[in-house]
């Protein structure tokens, strides 16, 4: 597709501008392009995810009624063009736990996704949420990583959480077991069987990380809750803290330069589905580098919307935290921002209704809706390009 918006105001070099916007052959360019008068949208970098598994839902939208996954990725991929979300890390764990949390199942997922890639319309990719106490699992994980080009893992271990459950609600240990597809008994047993490699996790993730920096992969922590976890992370190489559940774990990322993440839900819902720190509280400390969907792919718009306008930021900065940021936390030079050269990933936004009408990923309409469906399908444009179904 070959067009030059015009008459839109453009997030371009940290500022909104009223300017054009050419696009041509997936990326910004710049030349006397065939217009489209965009007055009254806002037109913003593409909307950047490192963590959402808002997934798991398509995949099984009740613990016992999977889906193909597949067809799962094409409902996944609908969903996330239509919040403005033009490249995605959907987490998937590696976990003792099983069932869909298995490394079977994220293997499974890593093929299915990589043969539905050449039809999406978002870039989706793959973060690994591997379980500290997987270490029988280290040559299958990498194989993993490297046959299917997995770019970013975060550390995580549910074991304190699992110990906490079965102490005070056996009820819930029950659900969660049954969610995975096991008893409570069998999954019991694999939790005995995952607190007996205390021993060796340290030397596990130790390999792990020097494998991951010879791979060029991003890596971090999940729920860092002190400051000796993030340090202890830190000092491994996991530089990405996600999702810190302290005041003190957050401002030890930020004294060490590593950035950090908290859930976009927990800015749109006034704090934390699970009680720990607010991730209002972290950008206001400015402790906070990028939102993430976590679990709600919406509230990443919402809460950039949210924050600007709530006065908490200025709109350039507020949408930086979904963009930008995320961008240069992975090293993706090319996606981010509306520079000239970069990937034309972009998002068409109603300046008063704040709604998105049309999201483009590599130049190419992913989705498109109301006036701006109207204004895009009706012009005379050469090249039209939409994304494959």
């Amino acid at each position: 597709m070959s067009l030059r918006f015009i008459n839109a105001t453009i997030l371009k070099d940290n500022e909104l501008q009223d300017r054009s916007l050419s696009i041509e052959d997936g990326c910004i360019s710049k030349g006397p392009l065939t217009a489209v008068d965009m007055d009254g949208y806002f037109i913003l970098p593409g909307i950047i995810d490192l963590h959402g598994d808002a997934f798991e839902r398509h995949i099984a939208p009740r613990p016992k009624a999977p889906f193909d996954i597949r067809s799962a990725l094409r409902g996944v991929d609908v969903e996330l063009a239509a919040n403005g979300v033009t490249t995605a890390w959907m987490a998937h764990s590696w976990s003792w736990e099983g069932g869909r949390r298995s490394p079977e199942h994220a293997i499974k997922f890593a093929s299915a996704l990589r043969a539905y890639r050449k039809n999406a319309k978002t870039n989706m990719r793959i973060q690994l949420r591997c379980e500290t106490h997987t270490t029988e699992t280290y040559d299958e994980l990498i194989a993993c990583l490297e046959e299917f080009k997995i770019d970013y893992v975060i550390f995580n271990n549910h074991l304190p959480e699992a110990q906490d459950i079965i102490a005070r609600d056996l009820d819930a240990f029950g659900a969660w077991a049954a969610q995975v597809g096991k008893t409570s008994d069998e999954h019991l047993a694999c939790i005995r069987t995952a607190e007996a490699q205390e021993s060796l996790v340290h030397d596990h993730l130790v390999s792990l990380s020097s494998a991951f920096d010879d791979m060029n992969i991003r890596y971090g922590s999940h729920d860092d809750a002190s400051s000796d976890m993030r340090e202890y992370y830190a000092l491994l190489g996991a530089k990405i803290c996600e999702f810190p559940t302290t005041l003190e774990a957050a401002k030890t990322a930020k004294q060490m330069n590593n950035p950090v993440l908290m859930g976009a839900p927990n800015i749109v819902r006034g704090g934390s589905q699970s009680g720990n720190i607010s991730a209002i509280d972290l950008v206001r400390a400015d402790l906070c580098d990028a939102l993430v969907s976590d679990y709600y792919y919406p509230a990443l718009s919402q809460a950039a919307l949210e924050l600007w306008q709530t006065g908490e930021l200025s709109f350039p900065k507020a949408w930086n935290l979904i963009s930008k940021n995320p961008a240069s936390i992975m090293g993706k030079a090319s996606i981010g921002s509306l520079d000239y050269g970069m990937h034309a990933d972009l998002v068409i936004m109603n300046k008063e209704t704040l709604q998105i009408e049309a999201t483009m990923c590599g130049g190419r309409i992913a989705y498109a809706a109301g006036e701006a469906a109207n204004r895009l399908f009706e012009a005379p444009i050469p090249k039209m390009s939409v994304a494959a179904e």
